[in-house]
């Protein structure tokens, strides 16, 4: 970027810890959760207490939507179409964005990613697997068509869930390869480089 259009900038604390510890955690839980419900053992009991982790997570996260810190805060990113649009086309731009938060693309990709995971988890609670031992917790609050499609629903999303896990990693590295923007220091150390001038600052 020729150094007259470079915006002002200043290093500034974007992610507290809570969110920090809660975004690793997640990780470490969907990851251990999505291999052990892939590759067994058979009997599911670690699985389920992967997924009772995650359930703990998101309702933090949730929590944190209303109370935490003003980036991590949900009324920070929620954007409309004309600011969305208008961050999209700069996309192509091979220089960082600088925003202090999450931007309007990466909005989108949390709430994405949070519902199919309330959705992955709660489906989890009412599955009926047919052997009498991986059956959710919850299952006998349904009917047996009801648990069976649960755990048909359960299985898609997974898969889901691994796409959009692919789709997000693309896009740390399309930020740090092409935008020369890395994303993933900023979610380890909480600083972040922003723009100084930025409305949403």
């Amino acid at each position: 970027m020729p150094i007259q259009d470079q915006p002002p900038i200043e290093t500034r604390r974007v992610w507290d810890l809570p969110l920090r510890l809660f975004h690793w955690a997640l990780v470490v839980c969907v990851v251990t959760g999505w291999m052990l419900g892939k590759f067994g053992p058979n009997i599911m009991t670690l699985h389920f207490y992967a997924g009772y982790a995650v359930i703990g997570l998101l309702a933090f996260r949730i929590l944190w939507g209303f109370i935490g810190s003003r980036a991590a805060r949900f009324s920070h990113f929620l954007f409309g179409p004309k600011k969305t649009l208008a961050y999209v086309v700069t996309l192509p731009k091979r220089r960082p964005s600088y925003w202090p938060g999450h931007n309007p693309v990466g909005a989108i990709s949390v709430f994405v990613l949070l519902g199919v995971l309330i959705l992955q988890a709660g489906t989890g609670l009412f599955i009926d697997a047919d052997d009498f031992i991986n059956t959710g917790p919850l299952v006998d609050w349904v009917s047996y068509d009801t648990a069976r499609a649960a755990a048909g629903l359960h299985y898609r999303l997974s898969l889901l869930l691994l796409a959009l896990v692919v789709l997000h990693l693309g896009a740390i590295l399309f930020y740090r390869f092409w935008k020369r923007e890395n994303l993933v220091k900023p979610m380890v150390t909480g600083w972040k480089d922003v723009r100084k001038d930025h409305p949403d600052a």
